[in-house]
């Protein structure tokens, strides 16, 4: 069991380092397209993780409360929803290609910024993966061990495109490359964190699983439709970040089904 506690918690951090690493391989920044495509790649993934892999388990769990099975889910997704608009608002962050920073003023240097803006919809994937763990170890009947690590699987190859879009811009901006890879590993430090600490309070907080299970899904839905979606279709008009959402909402469905 502590073995696939430790693989569902390390999967989607080693997804970003090896994105990360794509500074020692790959020369210049990433183009415009490139960037396009794996963002729409990403929203998708988390957009269908959030779907199968939390709202729908959420509603599941909840079906002793009869025709107040949706409850749980409505009142998580939206408490997700709320609490990443308040860190929206008193984290100043700034997103790829924006030209102004988000949040209350400050001093901190562009790069800083950048990684802070990955950060935040960083925090509601570890929550996930922490809290889908953590109710399959206290043998939680809708969740099985291969259904949380389709989960840290589908996180992980959408993190793989977060960790090049954070280090290869910086490179291109002259960043050495070490440090380049370093700000694009920092960024997806985050996510064992926050899992880790999900399943350390797993005791007190198995018994609001439903709602935990849909506040990660509010969570995650605010970064796709604030962040990710702008972000895929940014500039002049490409279907190309909507067909590589389709791909990742689709990967992530089948891993969903076919190991849940």
């Amino acid at each position: 069991m502590q073995t696939a506690i430790l693989q569902g918690i390390f999967l989607p951090f080693f997804g970003t380092v090896l994105g990360a690493a794509c500074v020692f391989f790959l020369r210049g920044g990433l183009h415009l397209t490139i960037q396009r495509a794996l963002t729409g790649f990403t929203a998708g993934v988390m957009t269908a993780a959030s779907i199968w892999s939390l709202l729908i388990p959420a509603i599941e769990q909840a079906q002793a409360m009869g025709i107040w099975s949706f409850f749980p889910a409505v009142a998580g997704f939206w408490l997700g929803i709320l609490f990443l608009l308040l860190l929206d608002k008193t984290i100043p962050h700034l997103h790829q290609n924006a030209s102004q920073p988000e949040g209350p003023q400050t001093h901190l240097k562009k790069t800083t910024m950048l990684v802070l803006a990955v950060t935040l919809h960083n925090i509601p994937e570890g929550m996930a993966v922490g809290i889908v763990l953590a109710g399959w170890a206290a043998g939680n009947e809708t969740i099985t061990v291969t259904g949380a690590l389709a989960l840290s699987v589908g996180i992980a190859l959408q993190n793989f495109p977060e960790g090049a879009i954070i280090s290869m811009p910086l490179r291109a901006q002259a960043v050495g490359r070490s440090r380049a890879f370093l700000y694009g590993v920092l960024s997806g430090v985050v996510e064992p964190l926050a899992a880790v600490l999900t399943i350390w309070a797993a005791d007190l907080l198995l018994p609001a699983l439903p709602y935990l299970l849909s506040f990660a899904a509010g969570a995650m839905l605010y970064v796709v439709v604030e962040e990710l979606i702008p972000e895929a279709s940014d500039g002049i008009h490409s279907n190309l970040g909507t067909l590589f959402f389709a791909a990742g909402f689709t990967l992530m469905l089948a891993l969903d089904v076919a190991l849940g």
